[in-house]
Protein backbone atom coordinates (compact mmCIF):
# COMPACT_ATOMS: atom_id res chain seq x y z
CA UNK A 1 0.00 0.00 0.00
CA UNK A 2 1.27 3.68 -0.86
CA UNK A 3 1.94 5.80 1.80
CA UNK A 4 0.77 8.30 0.91
CA UNK A 5 -2.96 6.68 0.82
CA UNK A 6 -3.30 6.84 4.55
CA UNK A 7 -4.20 10.23 5.04
CA UNK A 8 -6.46 10.28 2.32
CA UNK A 9 -8.30 6.70 4.13
CA UNK A 10 -8.09 8.53 7.82
CA UNK A 11 -9.65 11.60 5.90
CA UNK A 12 -12.63 9.47 4.52
CA UNK A 13 -12.81 7.45 7.81
CA UNK A 14 -13.65 11.12 9.58
CA UNK A 15 -15.64 12.15 7.44
CA UNK A 16 -17.71 8.54 7.28
CA UNK A 17 -17.95 9.18 11.14
CA UNK A 18 -19.01 12.70 10.70
CA UNK A 19 -21.64 11.43 8.19
CA UNK A 20 -22.76 8.54 10.37
CA UNK A 21 -23.35 11.00 13.69
CA UNK A 22 -25.42 13.42 11.32
CA UNK A 23 -27.32 10.71 10.39
CA UNK A 24 -28.06 9.77 13.51
CA UNK A 25 -29.35 13.31 14.65
CA UNK A 26 -31.43 13.83 11.94
CA UNK A 27 -32.99 10.68 12.78
CA UNK A 28 -33.95 10.94 16.25
CA UNK A 29 -34.39 14.02 15.59
CA UNK A 30 -32.12 15.27 18.07
CA UNK A 31 -33.45 18.76 18.70
CA UNK A 32 -36.84 17.86 19.48
CA UNK A 33 -36.02 15.38 21.54
CA UNK A 34 -34.13 17.19 23.68
CA UNK A 35 -36.54 19.77 24.07
CA UNK A 36 -38.95 17.21 25.53
CA UNK A 37 -36.13 15.66 28.28
CA UNK A 38 -36.14 19.28 29.47
CA UNK A 39 -40.25 19.00 30.56
CA UNK A 40 -39.62 15.08 31.93
CA UNK A 41 -37.22 16.59 34.10
CA UNK A 42 -39.01 19.92 35.29
CA UNK A 43 -42.20 17.77 36.04
CA UNK A 44 -39.82 15.11 38.23
CA UNK A 45 -37.83 18.21 40.42
CA UNK A 46 -41.28 19.56 40.83
CA UNK A 47 -42.98 16.63 42.42
CA UNK A 48 -39.66 16.25 44.74
CA UNK A 49 -39.91 20.14 45.64
CA UNK A 50 -43.46 19.72 46.70
CA UNK A 51 -43.40 16.13 48.48
CA UNK A 52 -40.08 17.56 50.34
CA UNK A 53 -37.84 14.76 49.00
CA UNK A 54 -34.28 15.26 47.64
CA UNK A 55 -32.78 14.67 44.31
CA UNK A 56 -30.28 12.44 46.09
CA UNK A 57 -32.62 9.97 47.75
CA UNK A 58 -34.22 9.34 44.03
CA UNK A 59 -31.19 9.19 41.56
CA UNK A 60 -31.89 5.65 40.66
CA UNK A 61 -35.56 6.53 39.84
CA UNK A 62 -34.49 10.05 38.21
CA UNK A 63 -32.20 7.65 35.97
CA UNK A 64 -34.63 5.08 35.00
CA UNK A 65 -37.32 7.90 34.15
CA UNK A 66 -34.98 10.03 31.98
CA UNK A 67 -33.76 7.00 30.43
CA UNK A 68 -36.89 5.33 29.69
CA UNK A 69 -38.79 8.32 28.87
CA UNK A 70 -36.24 9.94 26.00
CA UNK A 71 -35.78 6.00 24.77
CA UNK A 72 -39.84 6.00 23.92
CA UNK A 73 -39.47 9.54 22.69
CA UNK A 74 -36.33 8.79 20.72
CA UNK A 75 -38.69 5.50 19.47
CA UNK A 76 -41.72 7.34 18.22
CA UNK A 77 -39.60 10.14 16.74
CA UNK A 78 -37.78 7.33 14.72
CA UNK A 79 -40.79 6.06 13.52
CA UNK A 80 -42.03 8.87 12.29
CA UNK A 81 -39.23 9.67 10.04
CA UNK A 82 -39.34 5.65 8.89
CA UNK A 83 -43.45 6.68 8.28
CA UNK A 84 -43.09 10.08 6.49
CA UNK A 85 -40.00 9.29 4.28
CA UNK A 86 -42.80 10.03 0.91
CA UNK A 87 -42.89 13.45 2.75
CA UNK A 88 -39.46 14.16 3.59
CA UNK A 89 -38.41 13.20 0.20
CA UNK A 90 -40.12 15.98 -0.85
CA UNK A 91 -39.30 19.06 1.81
CA UNK A 92 -36.32 20.78 1.12
CA UNK A 93 -36.13 20.41 4.80
CA UNK A 94 -36.10 16.97 5.56
CA UNK A 95 -34.11 15.91 2.45
CA UNK A 96 -31.00 14.68 4.51
CA UNK A 97 -32.24 12.48 6.48
CA UNK A 98 -30.96 8.93 6.29
CA UNK A 99 -34.27 7.46 5.46
CA UNK A 100 -34.32 9.51 2.33
CA UNK A 101 -30.50 9.41 1.34
CA UNK A 102 -30.63 5.75 1.76
CA UNK A 103 -27.95 5.73 4.26
CA UNK A 104 -30.55 3.76 6.83
CA UNK A 105 -32.55 0.76 5.05
CA UNK A 106 -36.12 1.61 5.96
CA UNK A 107 -36.82 -1.67 7.83
CA UNK A 108 -33.71 -1.20 10.17
CA UNK A 109 -35.05 2.53 10.82
CA UNK A 110 -38.68 0.57 12.13
CA UNK A 111 -36.44 -1.94 13.89
CA UNK A 112 -34.47 1.11 15.81
CA UNK A 113 -38.03 2.92 16.20
CA UNK A 114 -39.55 -0.27 17.69
CA UNK A 115 -36.84 -1.58 19.58
CA UNK A 116 -35.95 1.36 21.00
CA UNK A 117 -39.69 2.39 22.34
CA UNK A 118 -40.04 -0.84 23.58
CA UNK A 119 -36.29 -0.79 25.63
CA UNK A 120 -37.49 2.72 27.35
CA UNK A 121 -40.79 1.21 28.80
CA UNK A 122 -39.35 -1.71 30.00
CA UNK A 123 -37.47 1.00 31.87
CA UNK A 124 -40.05 2.97 33.02
CA UNK A 125 -41.75 -0.20 34.18
CA UNK A 126 -39.51 0.46 36.97
CA UNK A 127 -40.79 3.69 38.25
CA UNK A 128 -44.79 3.72 38.25
CA UNK A 129 -47.32 2.45 36.09
CA UNK A 130 -48.60 5.92 35.85
CA UNK A 131 -45.03 7.32 34.41
CA UNK A 132 -45.47 4.19 32.06
CA UNK A 133 -49.36 4.97 31.09
CA UNK A 134 -48.76 8.58 30.09
CA UNK A 135 -45.66 7.91 28.21
CA UNK A 136 -47.71 5.55 26.01
CA UNK A 137 -50.20 7.93 25.83
CA UNK A 138 -47.68 10.73 24.25
CA UNK A 139 -46.37 7.58 21.97
CA UNK A 140 -49.66 6.42 20.66
CA UNK A 141 -50.84 10.18 20.00
CA UNK A 142 -47.65 10.98 18.18
CA UNK A 143 -47.13 7.71 15.95
CA UNK A 144 -50.92 6.35 15.06
CA UNK A 145 -53.05 9.49 15.46
CA UNK A 146 -50.62 12.31 14.65
CA UNK A 147 -48.01 10.62 11.96
CA UNK A 148 -49.73 7.95 10.96
CA UNK A 149 -53.58 9.24 10.69
CA UNK A 150 -54.46 12.88 10.76
CA UNK A 151 -51.10 14.91 9.64
CA UNK A 152 -52.03 14.42 6.25
CA UNK A 153 -55.60 14.77 6.76
CA UNK A 154 -56.73 17.52 8.81
CA UNK A 155 -55.46 20.67 10.00
CA UNK A 156 -56.05 19.17 13.78
CA UNK A 157 -53.33 17.60 13.30
CA UNK A 158 -51.59 20.26 15.06
CA UNK A 159 -53.74 19.36 18.46
CA UNK A 160 -53.67 16.04 18.19
CA UNK A 161 -49.56 16.25 17.84
CA UNK A 162 -49.58 18.39 20.66
CA UNK A 163 -50.27 16.03 23.17
CA UNK A 164 -47.87 13.82 22.80
CA UNK A 165 -45.42 17.25 23.85
CA UNK A 166 -47.55 18.34 26.23
CA UNK A 167 -47.77 14.50 28.40
CA UNK A 168 -43.81 14.71 29.14
CA UNK A 169 -43.98 16.71 32.74
CA UNK A 170 -46.68 14.11 33.21
CA UNK A 171 -44.10 11.35 33.20
CA UNK A 172 -41.94 12.72 35.26
CA UNK A 173 -44.17 14.29 37.82
CA UNK A 174 -46.24 10.64 38.22
CA UNK A 175 -42.73 9.09 38.82
CA UNK A 176 -42.71 10.70 42.02
CA UNK A 177 -46.07 11.38 42.78
CA UNK A 178 -49.52 9.56 41.97
CA UNK A 179 -52.03 11.73 40.51
CA UNK A 180 -52.53 14.75 38.86
CA UNK A 181 -53.03 17.90 41.20
CA UNK A 182 -53.14 21.15 39.69
CA UNK A 183 -49.32 22.14 39.05
CA UNK A 184 -48.97 19.13 36.58
CA UNK A 185 -52.28 19.77 34.70
CA UNK A 186 -50.58 23.58 34.24
CA UNK A 187 -47.38 22.58 32.72
CA UNK A 188 -49.36 20.34 30.84
CA UNK A 189 -51.44 23.27 29.19
CA UNK A 190 -48.38 24.81 28.96
CA UNK A 191 -46.76 22.83 26.54
CA UNK A 192 -50.11 22.07 24.96
CA UNK A 193 -51.09 25.37 24.04
CA UNK A 194 -47.27 26.73 23.22
CA UNK A 195 -47.10 23.91 20.51
CA UNK A 196 -49.69 25.27 18.48
CA UNK A 197 -48.03 28.34 17.45
CA UNK A 198 -44.68 27.25 17.58
CA UNK A 199 -45.70 24.62 14.76
CA UNK A 200 -48.44 26.88 12.93
CA UNK A 201 -44.81 29.77 12.80
CA UNK A 202 -42.98 26.41 11.37
CA UNK A 203 -45.50 25.60 8.96
CA UNK A 204 -45.56 29.68 7.16
CA UNK A 205 -42.07 29.39 7.12
CA UNK A 206 -42.17 25.71 5.13
CA UNK A 207 -45.80 26.75 3.51
CA UNK A 208 -44.61 25.55 0.03
CA UNK A 209 -42.55 22.79 1.34
CA UNK A 210 -45.69 21.40 3.13
CA UNK A 211 -48.01 22.29 0.49
CA UNK A 212 -45.54 20.80 -2.07
CA UNK A 213 -45.76 17.23 0.12
CA UNK A 214 -49.54 17.51 0.54
CA UNK A 215 -49.22 17.57 4.44
CA UNK A 216 -52.50 19.47 5.51
CA UNK A 217 -51.25 22.52 8.03
CA UNK A 218 -53.36 25.28 8.72
CA UNK A 219 -51.73 27.94 6.31
CA UNK A 220 -51.49 25.45 3.65
CA UNK A 221 -55.46 25.08 3.70
CA UNK A 222 -56.99 27.88 5.42
CA UNK A 223 -54.13 30.66 4.36
CA UNK A 224 -51.53 32.77 6.55
CA UNK A 225 -54.68 35.08 8.08
CA UNK A 226 -56.44 32.59 9.48
CA UNK A 227 -53.39 31.25 11.41
CA UNK A 228 -52.00 34.44 12.21
CA UNK A 229 -55.55 34.77 14.51
CA UNK A 230 -55.24 31.52 15.79
CA UNK A 231 -51.62 32.25 16.96
CA UNK A 232 -53.29 35.07 18.56
CA UNK A 233 -55.78 33.55 20.57
CA UNK A 234 -53.73 30.72 21.66
CA UNK A 235 -50.74 33.04 22.60
CA UNK A 236 -53.63 35.23 24.84
CA UNK A 237 -54.36 31.77 26.31
CA UNK A 238 -51.03 31.36 28.17
CA UNK A 239 -51.51 34.95 29.90
CA UNK A 240 -53.39 33.18 32.62
CA UNK A 241 -51.42 30.41 33.22
CA UNK A 242 -48.55 31.40 36.06
CA UNK A 243 -50.82 32.68 38.39
CA UNK A 244 -51.88 28.81 38.74
CA UNK A 245 -48.40 28.47 39.84
CA UNK A 246 -48.39 30.39 42.81
CA UNK A 247 -46.51 27.82 44.40
CA UNK A 248 -43.11 28.89 42.34
CA UNK A 249 -43.32 32.50 43.82
CA UNK A 250 -44.16 35.99 42.50
CA UNK A 251 -40.43 35.77 40.64
CA UNK A 252 -42.01 33.01 38.28
CA UNK A 253 -45.24 34.97 37.71
CA UNK A 254 -43.59 37.84 36.77
CA UNK A 255 -41.30 37.07 34.56
CA UNK A 256 -43.51 34.22 33.06
CA UNK A 257 -45.97 37.04 32.53
CA UNK A 258 -43.70 39.23 30.97
CA UNK A 259 -42.85 36.21 28.45
CA UNK A 260 -46.66 35.96 27.58
CA UNK A 261 -47.21 39.79 26.91
CA UNK A 262 -43.86 40.11 25.03
CA UNK A 263 -45.11 36.70 22.82
CA UNK A 264 -48.96 38.46 22.59
CA UNK A 265 -47.06 41.79 21.13
CA UNK A 266 -45.37 40.14 18.78
CA UNK A 267 -48.67 38.02 17.84
CA UNK A 268 -50.13 41.15 16.91
CA UNK A 269 -47.11 42.76 14.80
CA UNK A 270 -48.45 39.70 12.52
CA UNK A 271 -51.85 41.53 11.70
CA UNK A 272 -49.46 44.14 10.53
CA UNK A 273 -46.20 42.96 8.60
CA UNK A 274 -45.52 42.92 5.01
CA UNK A 275 -43.43 40.15 5.59
CA UNK A 276 -44.85 36.84 6.93
CA UNK A 277 -41.79 34.56 6.48
CA UNK A 278 -39.70 36.68 8.63
CA UNK A 279 -42.41 37.38 11.12
CA UNK A 280 -42.98 33.58 11.55
CA UNK A 281 -38.88 32.93 11.79
CA UNK A 282 -39.24 35.60 14.99
CA UNK A 283 -41.99 33.74 16.49
CA UNK A 284 -40.31 30.40 15.64
CA UNK A 285 -37.33 31.69 17.81
CA UNK A 286 -39.08 33.30 20.36
CA UNK A 287 -41.07 30.00 21.22
CA UNK A 288 -38.12 27.88 21.44
CA UNK A 289 -36.56 30.63 24.00
CA UNK A 290 -39.87 30.97 25.55
CA UNK A 291 -40.17 27.29 26.75
CA UNK A 292 -36.85 26.82 27.51
CA UNK A 293 -36.85 29.65 29.84
CA UNK A 294 -39.92 28.90 31.61
CA UNK A 295 -39.10 25.40 32.29
CA UNK A 296 -35.59 26.03 33.30
CA UNK A 297 -36.84 29.08 35.49
CA UNK A 298 -39.15 26.55 37.42
CA UNK A 299 -36.06 24.20 38.23
CA UNK A 300 -33.59 27.68 39.24
CA UNK A 301 -36.37 29.32 41.69
CA UNK A 302 -36.96 26.01 43.62
CA UNK A 303 -33.40 24.79 43.85
CA UNK A 304 -32.59 24.60 47.97
CA UNK A 305 -29.83 26.61 49.28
Amino acid sequence: MNKNDLPSQKRDKKRNFSTFITDLKSLFKAGVLLANVLPVFTGFWLALHVSNQTFLDNLNLFILTIIGSTLVMAGALVINNWYDVDIDTVMARTQKRPTVTGHFSLKLVLAIGIGLSIIGFIFLFFTTIEAVFYAFIGWFTYVVLYTMWSKRRYTLNTVIGSVSGAVTPLIGWTAIIPGLPLLPIVLFMIIFIWQMPHTFSIAIKKHDEYKAAGVAMLPVVRGFDVTKRQMFVYIACLLPLPIFLVQLGTTFIIIATALNIGWLVLAIRGFFTKNDLKWAHANFLYSVNYLTIIFLLMIIITIPF
